[in-house]
């Protein structure tokens, strides 16, 4: 941060809070400048020569002159390699106890004097040198990992590590969390430390709140994914290959993870993008299932200010005929920004203003800051330091409670590491349902303490209890919001057992859909940031986070009644539909950008609630495969490479095509199509891929094509579920699945499948299992003569 940006700082919190603020950033410096001593003297250490090898259950131990590899496969395919002994627990990402090993695999000697484990989907190959090459069961190399490097400090501590990795020269990466300039994470460094790019950021801004080492590698010669978990700061540098147009002389792409400390450790899953996610989701955890509510259209804003704005807005989508599910209240419903607190002034009867609410189907839902206001008095910072032996509260090296800046004012982080404190905090939301919310969403738990140079995160000495385990904030703060989520997920639970609870965190780390979802933060206004908040969903749902969504419009600044409108028509096809602004950014109510924009985002609000049945039937697939509901073009056909360029549309579900509009001015657009029969639904005009059609695109809506044979489950004009079916091709087939709404409580989910053909020249829909039985009136599309 420069002088100028100081100065914006300081105008944008106030001058003495301001002033604060850099007392605070001294002091943080201060604390990690006596605490973190320099680095110093380091030996650097490879594995060296290969000297025996123990075979064990799924792999075994490989031992080198100055290290050991640990390989396992376990019985769902997923590989485990680590170095130094290294084991999956404990771990933040894998909830439980390990995978079981698969029985069938075994280490055995290789070639050149090597080892392999030969499983069922993936042979790992070690050299005598220390390198591990993960292969597909026919031979093909997927990904290649070189011999590690460690410098290790000659006065002890913390190791450093790098471990260099090369794949196909076609490979192309994705991942790594939420990533503004994605989905396809082209050549380049990408830091992983959960960041507050302070006000607004673009695609060129990196990091973000939420960053992973989970990245997903797509080439011909198939799917995997790899995670290292290791939650302590790093960086992954990324070069994509390139081929050698049949010369034989390719050069592979690469990549390179560095981390400052924490073990080296690996998960591979490899298969089809389907398989791979459902590995990834039965290794970190099945998604939480969101209420059906949370699956319509959500508002929010930064500064409603009263429970008479509150109303007035409400009134507005009921007197237009819009739907509406739930409003989110930000922190200017607090009294003087304290958590777990009500401004009795502008909100005198918050559950009052809540049931009103609920009685005409919208929710309320609560933002929740960890940061707590350092005051005596405070009821919240008085129970927090009764909790355990120490408090609830991080502390420094020396005992003494650390002190951030944050919009209370100084304030406290409680340590959610600590099972203790997550219990604690958890019976805190008692009050937040007290006063009649049905959900929250967690902010500046990266977590954030406002800072004038830079870095705005607590100190890096900063001690945390780790599970007991014990460490610093260099290993604890990327999972900070996730165990946060946790804290706020179980104790909703607890408190509400018979209501799935409703929560999504902007900061988080790998396994948080266990617990809920994200947003994407403050995006900027701007066609970039419309950009940005496509290739953010993506990116997160290949981390194995489904329900995700942008701020609609725009956090910052004031956009233009098409670019509010474009970017509203994409939030109405993903998972968290939400429009929210910042305090001095004006409304986002779709009437506030003019009639027009009106009529057409009223069209786009009522196809969302006319697809309600689809997405929940996309949230219940979400939790038991980890599908994501939004899913890049190449999902369903990986090796066709042109789909794997396309970054500017995407599948919803297997069905649905949707391809925004990103330009300013653009009434046509082309779309990239995957093999078969598309419709477009508007239409009813049929394209046949693979290729590129060039499609309408008026200012009224967004291209949406259906794929030939489709079932997809829809709300009626009665409001009832009825089947909507897209006709097949002539001597083809289709299908879909359903899945009925059993409400917001626990009931298991029961899948339907029905099948779609041609006979006699009708479209013949189908129940598996039940021929002929179809309980659901039926819609047939795209026949001649139909729309």
């Amino acid at each position: 941060m420069d002088g100028r940006d100081l100065v914006r700082s300081v105008k944008m919190i106030g001058s003495v809070q301001g002033m604060r603020t850099v007392r605070s950033a001294w002091r943080r410096r201060r604390t990690d400048a006596r605490a973190l001593a320099p680095r110093g003297a380091e030996r650097a250490r490879v594995p060296g020569l290969l000297v025996s090898a123990e075979p064990g259950p799924g792999g075994g131990v490989v031992k080198f002159a100055r290290s050991e590899l640990r390989i396992r496969v376990s019985v769902g395919g997923a590989v485990f390699w680590s170095w130094d002994g290294a084991e999956p627990l404990p771990s933040y990402a894998v909830p439980g106890a390990a995978p079981e090993p698969d029985p069938r695999a075994g280490l055995e000697p290789g070639k050149n004097g090597g080892w392999q484990v030969v499983s069922e989907r993936l042979t790992v190959v070690v050299s005598r040198h220390g390198a591990v090459e993960l292969r597909t069961p026919g031979g093909v190399l997927l990904r290649r990992e070189l011999p590690p490097r460690w410098w290790e400090r000659v006065d002890g501590g913390a190791a450093r590590w790098v471990q260099r990795s090369e794949v196909p020269a076609d490979a192309r990466f994705f991942g790594l969390g939420g990533r503004a300039g994605g989905p396809r994470l082209r050549g380049g460094t990408y830091r992983l430390w959960n960041t507050d790019p302070g006000g607004r950021f673009g695609p060129g801004d990196d990091p973000l709140y939420l960053t992973m080492p989970v990245q997903l590698v797509v080439s011909d010669a198939g799917t995997h994914l790899a995670f290292h978990d290791n939650t302590w700061s790093g960086r992954v540098t990324l070069r994509e290959g390139e081929e050698g147009a049949g010369s034989g002389h390719d050069r592979p792409g690469t990549c390179e993870v560095r981390m400052e400390g924490g073990p080296l450790r690996c998960w591979v899953v490899a298969g089809t993008p389907a398989r791979v996610l459902q590995g990834w989701t039965a290794l970190s955890g099945a998604p939480a299932l969101p209420p059906s509510w949370a699956l319509g259209p959500q508002h929010a804003r930064w500064g409603f200010g009263s429970e008479e704005e509150v109303r007035r807005v409400v009134a507005g989508y009921r007197e237009r005929g819009l739907p509406l599910s739930a409003l989110h209240l930000d922190i200017d419903h607090y009294d003087a920004h304290q958590v777990f607190t009500v401004d009795r002034e502008r909100f005198p009867d918050l559950p009052g203003l809540a049931k009103e609410l609920r009685e005409d189907g919208v929710r309320l839902v609560s933002i929740v800051d960890p940061a707590v206001k350092a005051s005596v008095g405070n009821a919240v910072f008085d129970s927090g330091c009764e909790v355990g032996a120490a408090g609830a509260f991080v502390r420094d090296p020396w005992g003494r409670q650390v002190v951030g800046e944050v919009w209370p004012g100084e304030c406290v982080y409680p340590d959610f590491t600590d099972p203790q404190v997550r219990q604690w905090w958890g019976t805190l939301y008692e009050e937040r349902l007290d006063q009649g919310f049905s959900g929250v969403w967690h902010d500046m738990n990266e977590p954030v303490a406002f800072s004038a140079f830079g870095d705005p995160s607590l100190p890096r000495s900063a001690r945390h209890a780790l599970e007991g385990r014990g460490g610093d904030h260099r290993e604890a703060h990327n999972v900070y919001g996730l165990a946060m989520a946790r804290a706020g997920y179980e104790g909703l639970r607890g408190l509400r057992p018979e209501e799935r609870p409703f929560l999504f965190s902007r900061s988080g780390w790998a396994g948080m859909q266990r617990y809920g979802g994200t947003w994407s933060g403050d995006v900027a206004t701007g066609w970039p940031g419309l950009r940005a908040s496509l290739a953010l969903v993506l990116g997160l749902g290949l981390c194995g986070v489904p329900y995700s969504g942008p701020d609609v419009g725009g956090f910052d600044g004031y956009p233009s009644p098409e670019l509010y409108l474009r970017w509203f028509q994409l939030g109405a096809y993903l998972p968290l539909f939400r429009t929210h602004a910042a305090l001095d950014a004006g409304r986002r109510e779709p009437w506030e950008f003019g009639p027009e924009v009106l009529a057409h985002a009223r069209e786009a609000m009522e196809e969302r609630e006319r697809l309600r049945p689809y997405f929940v039937t996309l949230a219940q697939l979400a939790r038991l495969t980890g599908a994501p509901y939004v899913r890049p073009m190449w999902w369903g056909a990986s090796a066709d490479r042109a789909l794997r360029e396309c970054e500017d549309a995407f599948m919803l579900g297997d069905s649905l095509l949707v391809a925004p509009v990103m330009e300013h001015g653009a009434d046509r657009r082309a779309v990239r199509l995957p093999r078969g029969r598309w419709y477009d639904t508007a239409t009813g005009k049929a394209y046949e891929g693979p290729g590129q059609a060039l499609v309408d695109a008026p200012l009224s809506r967004i291209p949406v094509l259906a794929r030939a044979g489709a079932v997809i489950p829809v709300r009626g004009a009665d409001g009832n579920l009825e089947l909507e079916v897209w006709a097949p091709a002539e001597g083809r087939s289709g299908g879909g699945l359903v899945v009925r709404d059993a409400g917001d409580g626990w009931a298991p989910a029961e899948v339907e499948r029905y099948t779609s053909r041609v006979a006699d020249g009708r479209v013949v829909v189908e129940r598996d299992g039940e021929e002929g039985r179809v309980t659901y009136p039926v819609r047939v599309r795209g026949l001649p003569g139909q729309r």
